[in-house]
Parts: C-alpha cells; sequence; structure tokens
C-alpha cells in the first residue's frame, strides 16, 4: 500500500476533490488515472482506486470525465457500473469508452446499439473486436455509418445471416458494398449477391480473391464487352472442389482448348488434369497417367480422346514438357514465382497457339510481379 501511495499522492487527491478550477481537476484527474492503471494493485487497492475513480465520474467538469475516460478507455480497472455511466455520458465522454473498454458485456454493447445514436452505434461497430452477438445487433438495426464501420472490422464475427442483413438493408450503398467485399473471408452466397451489385473494381476483387459458383463465374466471363470479366482460370484456382468446378464448366460448354490452353500455360497443371479427364470421360487418375507418361503416345492417346483441335496439339505438348522439365529442375511448381517461370519459358518457345490466347497469356506475363533485381556489387 505505500508504493500505491507514493504514486497516488495526498495532494493530487486534494486537487480532485477541492479545486475550483476544473483544469486543475481534469489534469489532477489524468494523473491519478495513468498511475492507477500502470501500478500493481491487490485486491483492497483496486477497491480503494475504484472508489476515486467513481468520484470523477460524479465530476461536474466534462473535462475531468473525459479525462478519465480518454486515459482508461482500454482498462479493466473501471468497474462496469461506472463504465455505462460513462457510456451515457455526453458523446465526448461516452464515445472512447464505448470504443474500447473491454469491461463492457455483450449486452451493454447491444443496448448501446439499440438505443440508436449513430455515433455510438458506430463507435461498437469499430471495436477492436466484436462479437457476433453484437454484429448481429449492429446488422439489424444499425445505421449506414455504423454498418459500414462493422463491414470494414474484419475483426468483428459477423455470422453469414447478419451478413446477409447487411446486404439486404445497404446493397445500394457502394461504400458498403465495398467493405463487404474487401472482407477477409466472405461466404459464397453473400459473394454471390455482392459481384452483382458491385463496381467494376469491387468485382474483379471479389472475383480473384473469393470463389463464387461455377454458374456466375461462366456468366461472367462471357461478357467479354462488359466492363469486369472473370478469369476463369483464377476461379478454378479458388476452388476447393477442382473436379466439381471443371464437370460445371463441362455442363455449360465452358471447358474449351482454348482454357486448357491458357491454364497449362500458366502452371495450372491440376485444372488442366482435371479438365482432359472430364473431356474424354476417363477417371482423372487414368489421364495423370497419360498426361505425365515419358513416353510420346500417352498424351496424344488422352487429348484425342477429349477431343481437342488437332491443330493445338504441339502447343499442349509444349506446356507438359516445359512444365515437366521445370519440375525436374527441383522448382516448387505450386508457389507464384514458379507459375510466371513458366509462362515465360512456355512463350519463349513460340507456341503454335491462336493468336488470342497469345495475346491473353502475354497480358498475364505482364501483370505478374517482376522479381526483385539485385544491384551490381551488392552481396545477395
Amino acid at each position: 500500500m505505500t508504493a500505491f501511495r507514493a504514486r497516488l499522492t495526498e495532494i493530487d487527491i486534494r486537487r480532485l476533490i477541492q479545486s475550483a478550477d476544473e483544469d486543475e481537476r481534469a489534469a489532477a484527474a489524468h494523473k491519478l488515472c495513468r498511475n492507477m492503471d500502470k501500478a500493481p494493485l491487490d485486491e483492497h487497492e483496486r477497491a480503494a482506486a475504484q472508489k476515486i475513480l467513481r468520484l470523477m465520474a460524479n465530476d461536474a467538469a466534462e473535462l475531468v470525465r473525459r479525462a478519465m475516460a480518454v486515459t482508461l478507455k482500454s482498462s479493466d480497472l473501471i468497474p462496469r457500473d461506472v463504465a455505462r455511466r460513462l457510456a451515457a455520458d455526453v458523446d465526448s465522454v461516452a464515445l472512447p469508452m464505448i470504443n474500447f473498454s473491454p469491461v463492457f458485456s455483450d449486452e451493454d454493447l447491444i443496448e448501446i446499439v439499440q438505443a440508436g445514436s449513430v455515433v455510438r452505434q458506430t463507435a461498437v461497430a469499430s471495436r477492436p473486436r466484436v462479437s457476433r452477438d453484437v454484429a448481429a445487433a449492429v446488422a439489424e438495426v444499425g445505421a449506414e455509418p455504423a454498418v459500414r464501420a462493422l463491414a470494414a472490422n474484419d475483426n468483428a464475427d459477423i455470422a453469414e445471416a447478419a451478413l446477409g442483413r447487411c446486404v439486404d438493408r445497404f446493397g445500394d450503398r457502394p461504400e458498403i458494398v465495398a467493405a463487404l467485399a474487401y472482407r477477409q473471408v466472405l461466404p459464397l452466397s453473400v459473394t454471390e449477391r455482392l459481384v452483382e451489385m458491385a463496381s467494376e473494381a469491387v468485382r474483379e476483387h471479389l472475383v480473384t480473391r473469393h470463389s463464387v459458383a461455377p454458374e456466375t463465374a461462366i456468366r461472367l466471363a462471357s461478357f467479354a464487352r462488359e466492363r469486369a470479366t472473370v478469369d476463369l482460370v483464377d476461379q478454378a484456382a479458388n476452388h476447393a472442389d477442382l473436379p466439381q468446378f471443371v464437370a460445371s464448366l463441362h455442363a455449360r460448354r465452358a471447358l474449351t482448348g482454348s482454357l486448357l490452353l491458357r491454364a497449362l500455360a500458366r502452371g495450372q497443371m491440376a485444372l488442366f488434369e482435371h479438365g482432359l479427364a472430364e473431356l474424354a470421360g476417363a477417371p482423372h487418375q487414368r489421364a495423370w497417367l497419360m498426361i505425365h507418361d515419358a513416353g510420346p503416345l500417352g498424351l496424344k492417346a488422352i487429348y484425342d480422346r477429349a477431343g481437342l483441335p488437332p491443330r493445338l496439339f504441339q502447343a499442349f505438348r509444349a506446356g507438359v514438357d516445359t512444365w515437366r522439365n521445370l519440375q525436374a529442375e527441383g522448382v516448387d511448381t505450386t508457389n507464384d514465382a514458379f507459375r510466371e517461370q513458366m509462362l515465360e519459358r512456355f512463350l519463349t518457345q513460340r507456341p503454335n497457339a491462336p493468336r488470342e490466347d497469345l495475346a491473353y497469356l502475354m497480358e498475364r506475363l505482364d501483370q505478374a510481379p517482376m522479381p526483385p533485381r539485385k544491384m551490381a556489387g551488392v552481396a545477395a
């Protein structure tokens, strides 16, 4: 207790209680709060500190209450009843507490949201952590700024139903659509809805970062003149169930030789394997054995059985050989650097591929990140 009293001097407490000057009381409040928060307090010292905090919370001066709220906004030292009192205070006092205080229960925060103040709803939605129940309350009754803040908060645990409610209420607001689209994780059902509403840039982000249903990907990819198009090769890489995605492409006549050549040239061997297996009506394992057969006949046999154009076979042969050579060199065939290297080597062979496919591959090569160059005279 001696160390505690050394920090909380009698003169500071006297200034807090007796001074008529609110600036002086606010300075004393700030010092006391800072020292209490830093001090290692036992049970009795903590109780004594909380008595002082209750005194501050009753101070008539807004400046004193604000000093307390700002200094202890992230502290668990403030008793819950005091935190609730401050949360009901004027905005300058309430907002720091609502935005950060760890002492509020979910019920407290939901009550604040349901009270209807836009700035306080937004403070709740922007907290360092927002639970699923609180997020659901914001999604259901929160004003537009609060829902936008919630959507942009990746530390908010938003259930699929609550995300859908955000779209129901504010799907016509571009800012909210964009905030939802740029969340780290999105359920497929929400992604599907946002794709229909998003701007060009946001839509491209959605279909690149998040998987969409095969039907949606195919439909968007067919809009060649629309502002945003979907790259089905990229979409295939996003899907956990590649055979199902390939089957959907085939059912909708989108599993073409052009698509498979583009996939192979970009190092997407799994898509090429499953695509040939689907077109040939063969099990994937059999297609894999024929594609990777070291002899000259396996690839040709499965290629012909798949019904792909004979004139493109040499381009596919070059792609498979390039992939195999890089694998033999010990290159990791699963990362982005490999895919860029694969594309470069494939194009240097001047494959006999259709002009539009070569243009596509050149464009993808231009978009690939360039590896950093080593400066002369600088050690690696």
